[in-house]
Formats: C-alpha cells, sequence, structure tokens
C-alpha cells in the first residue's frame, strides 16, 4: 500500500494535462523504476513530448500474453476550484489528492507495484509463469488516442499483443457505506459526434422572422430534451442487473433490476421506469443523446440563416447509429433541421466474462472481501479498451478502488481523490488476479 502510494505521488506531481500531454517525463519514472528492478522496458516517443511504454516480465509461452494498461495523460483542472494543489499528491485525512488520482494515474501506480511484485515474489523466487506479463502505460487516450494505443498496435503490435488485457473501465462501488460490488467492465458503448443544423431565413435582426434558425435549433433540442431512446438489452446487461438485483439494498430498485434481468417485455418495462430514476444505471440501458456545443451568428443585429449544435450519441454495443438517428429526425420533424455523423465511432465484440481472466478477478476478490459481488459491466464511457477487443484481445476493465458515487463524481472534477487503503485493496487486487490467470 505503501509503495503504491508513494509512486501515486510522483505521478500527481508531473503535469501531464492533455493537451498538450508532455507524459515523457511520467514514462521515465516508470522505464527507470522498472529497469532498476530488473525488468525488460521499451520506450517510445511517437510524437515530441509524447511517450509510449511497454515493459515485459517473460513467462514460458505456455500460454499468451496478459497485459496491465494505464494511460498517463489526464483532464485539464480548474485549479481555483481545487481545496489543494491539483499537482501536488497532498494525503489529507486518508486521502491522496490529484489530478488523476482515479483516471488514471492511480491504477498507472497499481499496475507498476503489480509488476514490481511479481518480479520480486514470483520471478525471482524461481517460479515460472506461463505467460508473459506486459505493462502498458499510454498517451493521448483522453484527446482520441491518436499517439497511445493506437500508435502501439500500428507501430509496435508484436509487444502488446496478448490474450487477455486489464485496463481502467469498471467500478468498486461501496453503496450506503458497505462495499458491495465489483463492476468488470467486458464491453462499452460506442461514441460518435453527430451535428445538427437547423436553417432558416436570414436578414436584418429588425424584423423578426418565423423561420429564425436558431429559434428552430432552439425548439429540436427541446423535442430532443423530451426524447427517450428505447431499452436496448445485452446479455451483459442482463448479467449486471440480475446478480445485483439479488442484494441490491433498495427494495424497490432490487426488484426493477431482477424485472428487467427477466426478459419478459412488460417487466422489463416496468423495471426501466424504476431504474431511469437513476442516471448512471438508466445510460446502460438506452443510447443516450447529449447536447454539447450550440453555434449560430455572426453580429447581434443580424439573423442568422443557419445554426448547429453538437450531440453526442452514444449507441450499446450491436446498436445502430442510423437507427438512432431515424428516430430522432421523427421526433424532432422538421425538414430543414438535419443530422451529420461527423464521427462514427467504432463497435467492438464484448469480451467474455466467463473467461479465465474474468475468473480470476472473481477469485482475487474472492480472497479480499467475499462479501462484494462480482458482475460484468457495460461502460458508458469510451476506453482503450474498445481498440483491443476490435482487434480480438480479450479486455477488462476495473477501477479496483472501493468508492462511493461522491468520491466517483470527482473524476474529471474537482478535489479528485482516491483513499490510502482503496490504494492497498487495488493493488492487491491487480496483483492476486495476475498471479492468477499468469500461472
Amino acid at each position: 500500500q505503501q509503495e503504491a502510494v508513494e509512486h501515486l505521488q510522483r505521478l500527481l506531481r508531473i503535469n501531464t494535462v492533455n493537451p498538450p500531454g508532455n507524459e515523457m517525463a511520467a514514462a521515465r519514472h516508470l522505464d527507470v523504476t522498472l529497469r532498476a528492478a530488473g525488468i525488460e522496458t521499451h520506450l517510445f516517443e511517437p510524437a515530441p513530448g509524447r511517450a509510449a511504454f511497454v515493459a515485459r516480465l517473460r513467462g514460458s509461452g505456455a500460454k499468451p500474453p496478459v497485459a496491465l494498461m494505464a494511460h498517463m495523460d489526464v483532464v485539464g483542472v480548474e485549479p481555483e476550484q481545487w481545496s489543494t494543489d491539483p499537482f501536488g499528491g497532498e494525503i489529507r485525512d486518508g486521502y491522496v489528492y490529484g489530478r488523476g488520482a482515479i483516471d488514471d494515474k492511480g491504477m498507472l501506480a497499481a499496475n507498476l507495484v503489480t509488476m514490481l511484485l511479481l518480479k520480486r515474489h514470483v520471478v525471482d523466487a524461481g517460479v515460472t509463469l506461463s505467460r508473459d506479463v506486459v505493462f502498458v502505460a499510454n498517451s493521448d487516450e483522453e484527446a482520441g488516442g491518436t499517439w497511445g494505443m493506437r500508435w502501439l498496435i500500428e507501430n509496435h503490435p508484436e509487444l502488446v499483443r496478448g490474450e487477455f488485457a486489464l485496463n481502467e473501465g469498471g467500478r468498486t462501488r461501496i453503496v450506503n457505506g458497505v462495499p458491495l460490488y465489483v463492476a468488470v467492465q467486458n464491453t462499452e458503448k460506442v461514441s460518435h459526434v453527430v451535428t445538427m443544423t437547423a436553417r432558416g431565413p436570414g436578414g436584418h435582426a429588425s424584423v423578426p422572422l418565423a423561420g429564425n434558425a436558431l429559434l428552430r435549433l432552439g425548439r429540436a433540442l427541446a423535442a430532443l430534451s423530451a426524447h427517450r431512446e428505447p431499452v436496448f438489452l445485452t446479455p451483459t446487461t442482463r448479467e449486471f442487473f440480475g446478480t445485483l438485483g439479488r442484494r441490491w439494498p433498495q427494495p424497490m430498485e432490487r426488484r426493477a433490476m431482477l424485472d428487467v434481468a427477466s426478459g419478459v417485455p412488460e417487466r422489463v418495462k416496468a423495471g426501466a421506469r424504476v431504474l431511469a430514476r437513476i442516471p448512471v444505471l438508466d445510460a446502460v440501458l438506452r443510447a443516450g443523446i447529449s447536447a454539447t456545443i450550440v453555434e449560430g451568428g455572426i453580429r447581434s443585429n443580424v439573423i442568422p440563416t443557419d445554426a448547429t449544435a453538437t450531440l453526442n450519441v452514444r449507441t450499446l454495443p450491436g446498436q445502430s447509429l442510423d437507427a438512432v438517428l431515424g428516430r430522432l429526425r421523427r421526433v424532432v420533424a422538421d425538414p430543414l433541421v438535419t443530422f451529420e455523423v461527423t464521427s462514427r465511432g467504432v463497435d467492438a465484440p464484448p469480451s467474455d466474462f466467463r473467461s479465465p481472466m474474468f475468473e480470476a478477478l472473481r477469485e482475487s476478490v474472492r480472497e479480499l472481501d467475499p462479501s462484494l459481488l462480482v458482475v460484468p459491466y457495460l461502460s458508458t464511457g469510451a476506453t482503450d479498451s474498445a481498440q483491443l477487443r476490435a482487434w480480438g484481445m480479450q479486455a477488462f476493465g476495473v477501477l479496483p478502488f472501493p468508492m462511493n458515487m461522491d468520491d466517483e463524481d470527482r473524476m474529471h472534477g474537482h478535489d479528485e481523490r482516491v483513499a490510502v487503503s482503496a490504494m492497498g485493496f487495488g493493488t492487491r487486487l491487480i496483483y492476486g488476479t495476475i498471479v492468477r490467470v499468469a500461472r
């Protein structure tokens, strides 16, 4: 625990806000630490200041490699909104504070210590692993991944290809003060960017026009705000709610989870209505449409001929984006409002939640806390795992640090933090999982 916390503090004190990233300093800390332990390392600079880092513990090769992944870059901060230095790595009241403590330098530190523990207590003890264990630290995850996992796959696939990968993306959730479940991400929503454009007559603002494009866009946005996409269930979602529904503390929500998992249309509909009150659960049941940018107009006295809204549309695995857009066009019902796909995400097959990797995670959790449920999880956010799944690897995501919603909500927010005790739990969870799957 102490070793993991100390490495986390070192990493938090390296400013890797993306853009511009400047992850090389963080990668050098990883490189020096692992080389000093006698572990093989590879450090690349895909672009000035950017870094791609890979380390490897050699096994017998009886089984394909397993990868430990985390990214070095972090999102920006508003320092005046923090109660501490976002890049100070301060410990206060049992928590380590800093940008990236949760996303994703906490896991980076836990993965680093896992590699050191494997070298000290397994390899140096004379035990031969059945798999190579590959440590991957990426840049640019927070801004599209051009210089991160995508670059490694395109330029050094031999260093990162394997059967399994363990990455960010899940949850270890405390509910009502009690650690309840570990959600292991085995699939994720697909992120698309859609531009909605409203058109109308232009002219001098002194003469109001009924077809004003800005007002038309406003009506379209109001229509979308009232729209809810239909429920779209996946095998992961059914397993997730079916398992949680046996132990969830709130009776009405517990019944709703079991209803959704039942597959009976009327029960599914009734259960989804109840779960709709909880945004993080509702988001795994249906496609999401979020307006993120609105643009239009050039002067205060000119009526513009067009106005646009950028929509972030997140479809579920196997769901058609075109079908979603068809529903949105019908909801808006205005021929002068168009939808154009600006960026289409890539769908990827789910990883098998009955695989040896998932079982190793389950056994490691059970050893640490037998009361915790382990469930597969469809994440609403995007991670590097999607690229690996599309490439043919079985990628699983965990946030191995027990947290309540208050702390989770600090991710990408102010006063991001992780408990010191959670760092110990998370490092033991990752180490135990890799020992099991790589034996």
